[in-house]
């Protein structure tokens, strides 16, 4: 009897060890493909997807902590293959992608979430999100992400320790999990998942220095069509439509706002740009000189007069430009005594949207 017992209960763990580490098949019969183009078939000697300008989304399968590791066979060609995870909806989740272009190179991946639909990349780059690695081109690269609580890392190539450990940006929730990714196709293979193997290995995170002195919170208003601001004769009936957010934004990673954390950029309302809005309470006339950042293009107005326009985006100021947030851009704000509005109109196009700035000098001025 006693035999029987354990012999049972052995079974029952095998049969758990086995369930827990599924080997998934890549067909349409596992996955839902929302893709420009994809086929099935045998490429580099391995069953593989062919995935264009799209993701492949798990049926039936939820994701919370545990290891998930595949292949992709990887080209010289501009692409961004990866994977998605925890999504609680199609909109916000966790990644992980490869930038194929850029071996060796300090943006050659990502780690980033998907908040509302946009990945703020613009905003969670430098060492703390991605590493250098050196690809292959001739072989499948192995990449596995290991996911427990807010704590995640990734593995190329079978390597024993993890090249990039990282805080993760959602809270902890169960969600779907999608491979694919945008530009140039890739194929994929070998696709595993082990919600028992959830061990993190020497978690050692980079830190980003916080900008000092920044304004920790904006106001947000609804969202409008950018080429409104066009004609500068109704900026001020512009401004007096719109409606606000209830709460404001703060700053995130001690460098921006992000707009996507209360404005969806795609949806059924048409527009890209919404105000940015801070009141400063001047002691008296005096000029002040504003250090500030936006992604992808702004309008300054102060007091419902128009004075700056810039660009930010992606490549807008050379062919390898990122479009990164900072305090890369300023302007001498010509203060009234008493309380002066200053919006930022932030127009989004892709990679954050995002709003930061700061005074070098508060004497005499009271930011609200």
């Amino acid at each position: 009897m006693v035999r029987l017992i354990v012999w049972i209960l052995l079974s029952i763990f095998c049969f758990q060890k086995i369930n827990a580490q599924n080997s998934i098949p890549l067909d349409t019969l596992h996955w839902e493909i929302n893709a420009q183009s994809y086929k099935l078939e045998n490429y580099k000697g391995k069953d593989a997807i062919y995935i264009k300008q799209g993701l492949a989304f798990l049926k039936d399968t939820k994701f919370l902590n545990g290891t998930i590791e595949f292949d992709v066979y990887l080209t010289e060609q501009q692409g961004f293959p990866g994977i998605r995870f925890r999504a609680t909806d199609r909109n916000n989740m966790e990644s992980f992608y490869i930038r194929s272009h850029l071996s060796g190179k300090p943006d050659g991946n990502q780690v980033a979430p998907v908040i509302n639909g946009s990945t703020p990349w613009q905003l969670y780059f430098g060492p703390k999100y991605s590493f250098i690695y050196n690809y292959n081109y001739d072989r499948w690269t192995h990449i596995k992400i290991v996911v427990n609580g807010q704590r995640a890392q990734v593995y190329l190539d079978n390597a024993r320790t993890a090249h990039l450990s990282w805080k993760l940006i959602h809270e902890p929730k169960e969600g779907e999990i999608a491979i694919g990714g945008g530009g140039s196709a890739m194929y994929y293979a070998n696709f595993k998942i082990n919600k028992n193997e959830d061990q993190i290995i020497d978690f050692k995170p980079t830190e980003r220095t916080a900008i000092e002195g920044l304004i920790s919170e904006w106001e947000i208003s609804d969202k409008f069509e950018e080429k409104r601001l066009e004609d500068l004769s109704i900026v001020n009936a512009l401004i007096q439509s719109r409606k606000w957010g209830e709460k404001k934004i703060e700053v995130e990673e001690g460098t921006a706002a992000n707009i996507a954390r209360q404005v969806i950029l795609r949806d059924v309302t048409p527009g890209n740009t919404v105000f940015a809005k801070i009141t400063v309470d001047s002691d008296k006339d005096q000029i002040k000189l504003f250090e500030f950042g936006y992604s992808d293009r702004v309008v300054v107005i102060l007091n419902n007069e128009a004075i700056y326009r810039g660009t930010n985006k992606w490549r807008s100021r050379d062919y390898r430009y990122l479009g990164t947030i900072g305090l890369f851009d300023a302007v001498y704000l010509n203060f009234k005594k008493g309380k002066n509005t200053l919006l930022l109109a932030v127009s989004e196009d892709f990679g954050g949207w995002l709003v930061t700035g700061r005074f070098p000098d508060l004497k005499e001025i009271k930011v609200e």
